[in-house]
């Protein structure tokens, strides 16, 4: 599949997000690195519409937000890549991109662990991040191991697919049965939540109380 070619104003989110393009023709090697810091679990982007929009199916460039529901981020967010130890948690339930339970450092690489939102992916990984917990071979969270997933974040359509499948039952019938609401919660956190682009009621990052109420999935 060829990659996407940016139709939007670039750059989408220059207060945040600095994109540097590699040099292969094909975009792959394109990382993002963040502007601000943040602490764990801080608002880093809100998924808004627009830019995003709905996607008919699922591309290696589209997220996945439900059992049967995609989207296509249409920004710079796309260039955030892959690891399994991620900075970023994509709240796809919740429409929010989070820090993750180490915050984020201004010049650190935007990763997010792409299984945690994508059920099966179309193209399929070798993981180069080189993490102390690093999987190696990425796909679907369908296709990965108990053990891969073992402390990672997942939302609440892959939990409940994984559920699904523990019980017997089968991704189909969550398929057939279509997107049910299922929030996890952290626990021991309370507090102020953040208003988007990684500011809080008008300062960045959050206090030690921090963003009370639900995420829309868990750690496995």
């Amino acid at each position: 599949m060829a990659p996407v070619k940016p139709f939007w104003s670039q750059p989408s989110h220059p207060h945040i997000q600095e994109v540097i393009y590699g040099e292969d023709e094909n975009g792959y090697t394109t990382k993002s690195i963040s502007k601000v810091s943040l602490p764990p679990f801080a608002v880093f982007a809100k998924l808004e519409f627009p830019p995003c929009t709905d996607a008919p199916e699922a591309t290696y460039a589209t997220v996945q937000t439900g059992t049967n529901t995609h989207l296509n981020l249409n920004s710079d967010l796309l260039y955030i890549n892959h690891s399994c130890e991620p900075s970023l948690i994509f709240d796809v339930q919740n429409h929010t991109i989070l820090t993750s339970h180490t915050g984020l450092t201004a010049g650190q690489e935007l990763t997010f662990f792409y299984p945690s939102t994508e059920w099966s992916m179309s193209q399929p990984f070798s993981c180069n991040c080189a993490t102390p917990s690093c999987v190696r071979e990425i796909s679907g969270a369908g296709q990965m191991s108990a053990k891969a997933l073992e402390g990672k974040w997942l939302s609440a359509h892959i939990r409940r697919g994984l559920e699904e499948n523990r019980n017997g039952n089968g991704i189909g019938k969550v398929m057939k049965n279509g997107e049910k609401s299922v929030n996890g919660r952290l626990n021991g956190i309370d507090g102020e939540k953040s208003n988007g682009e990684g500011e809080i009621n008008g300062r960045r990052g959050v206090t030690s109380r921090e963003m009370s109420g639900e995420m829309g999935g868990d750690t496995l």
